[in-house]
């Protein structure tokens, strides 16, 4: 009863939000007054749209996605699937990594018709997909086959901690996948990412001499400059680093193709301010204790025979304690989501600031910030509790706005 009601209130809360911002972007019209002559008539209408297309679709696959998962949680499924293997003679390890490699399959088999909508019908109406059926479908069974290749060895390495480690197996089970997320960092960028996207050096010319100079201005170790070739998928523009100490910087060639050189040279010492400020690193350790209480947790509900026994399982297994807390642990943290929002948002206004003194070009930082906004249609309108619980980076008025009061007290 105390999960229903959690769950409930989860998936009430959520949906209330949504519909509010929804409410709100549909009442709203024009562009508002401060972003007056940066943004036409035109552009706003359209990101109106988008946002209630998106939010639309947010809608009926979110409500699809609590049905399911409470119908997989109480109707009885996950221990007849438990029976079920047990009858075939799959016992210890072997059930473990079945029966969860089981539920992860199922779940992505059902994900895969909001995918292909989304990308097939949503992105192209407003014509930001680019992906072909056949590249789509490439994507993903290359995604199925490293999930594969990497889920299965560690789903046996986790059973192995739970089973034979003793009783602190949390804490080792705990420093083996941090470590193996550390590995993850420096394998991404140079063995998975390069399986879907190229990566070339950014050219020569102004715009590889301005970002180099910046981070050399800023101190700032890299291993490179690259462009993705994003717009094979997608029309959307982005920018982003990946690695922990001596990132890459990426850049979408949308963004190159689409930005003036001041306006990607603002774009990059954002995200340097990012790592001056150490918030990859923040986010990082916080990822880490998430992880450590998650694990902490599931050493108490492992032998909690009450659990089990209310969502219809015989006795306590490791398997079942795993899935319970992976489906419906959600329902019991869903709150820290609005305090996760607004420290991203925090670090989002000091990267800004960085990117003010460093670049010494508050204006063309704004420009860019409005070129990315309009081109990738984002919400002009977003209603203020919806903003709160959801947004990681401050809405584009409230990021102007914040810019502008930095070069002032830069001038000063």
């Amino acid at each position: 009863m105390v999960f229903v009601t959690c769950y409930v209130l989860q998936y009430v809360i959520e949906t209330a939000l949504l519909l509010a911002n929804l409410r709100h972007v549909r009442r709203s019209d024009g562009v508002p007054a401060a972003l007056a002559g940066s943004v036409d008539e035109e552009s706003a209408a359209r990101s109106r749209a988008y946002t209630l297309a998106n939010g639309r679709f947010a809608l009926w696959q979110g409500s699809f996605g609590a049905a399911l998962t409470l119908a997989v949680l109480l109707s009885g499924v996950l221990p007849a699937l438990d029976r079920a293997l047990a009858a075939r003679g799959i016992d210890g390890a072997n059930r473990f990594v079945a029966f969860l490699a089981a539920l992860a399959v199922g779940g992505a088999l059902i994900s895969l018709p909001f995918s292909a909508w989304h990308t097939f019908v949503l992105e192209e109406r407003f014509g930001f997909n680019r992906t072909r059926p056949r590249q789509w479908a490439l994507d993903r069974l290359k995604g199925t086959a490293l999930e594969a290749a990497f889920g299965i060895p560690i789903l046996y390495a986790v059973y192995a901690f739970m089973r034979f480690a003793g009783p602190r197996w949390w804490l080792w089970l705990f420093l083996f996948l941090a470590g193996f997320q550390l590995f993850m960092q420096w394998l991404y960028p140079a063995v998975i990412a390069p399986l879907f996207n190229r990566f070339a050096p950014l050219p020569d010319g102004p715009l590889r001499e301005r970002l180099v100079a910046l981070a050399d201005a800023a101190g700032f170790a890299h291993r490179g400059l690259y462009v993705m070739d994003a717009s094979r998928r997608s029309g959307h523009s982005n920018a982003y680093f990946t690695g922990i100490f001596r990132p890459r910087i990426i850049l979408f060639d949308t963004l190159v193709d689409r930005l003036a050189v001041d306006e990607a040279a603002s774009v990059l010492a954002h995200e340097i301010g990012h790592y001056r400020a150490r918030h990859v690193h923040r986010r990082l350790a916080l990822s880490f204790a998430a992880l450590l209480v998650g694990l902490l947790v599931l050493s108490w509900l492992v032998p909690w025979p009450p659990l089990h026994q209310a969502f219809g399982f015989a006795a306590p297994t490791l398997h079942g304690a795993v899935a319970l807390l992976s489906l419906g642990g959600a329902a019991f943290v869903f709150w820290i989501q609005p305090l996760a929002s607004r420290l991203s948002r925090r670090h989002e206004y000091e990267a800004d600031r960085y990117a003010v003194r460093l670049a010494r070009a508050p204006e063309a930082l704004k420009a860019a910030l409005v070129r990315l906004n309009r081109e990738n249609l984002s919400n002009l309108h977003p209603h203020p509790w919806y903003s709160a619980w959801h947004y990681s980076h401050p809405t584009l008025v409230e990021r102007l706005a914040a810019i502008d009061r930095e070069a002032v007290a830069d001038a000063a």
